[in-house]
């Protein structure tokens, strides 16, 4: 169970990394980070003449998935520190 806990972070935080570069190679009203590279026109594109509108719908999916995984992940954390801990609370400890 660990293994897989682990496991899923690392495919969050692989996600964190392909959203933020997704959003930075974006053409902003500047140019984005897209110009650093050499991109003179933005007709000249990997995507074709439609790459703005094909990074806004991978970014918006991409922005999806990071808010459910999210979720996800807290209430997974969540479950894991009420299951370690126990039904003992620090006052039952005190207690006792």
């Amino acid at each position: 169970m660990t293994f897989l806990y682990f496991f899923t972070i690392a495919l969050f935080l692989f996600l964190c990394f392909l959203l933020c570069t997704t959003i930075l190679i974006q053409e902003g009203k500047g140019g984005g980070l897209g110009g650093s590279f050499g991109s003179v026109d933005s007709g000249d594109s990997l995507f074709g003449t439609s790459t703005p509108e094909v990074l806004k719908r991978f970014t918006g999916w991409l922005a999806v998935i990071f808010i459910v995984s999210c979720i996800f992940l807290s209430f997974w954390t969540g479950s894991l520190h009420r299951h370690a801990v126990g039904a003992s609370t620090p006052i039952e400890q005190v207690q006792q």
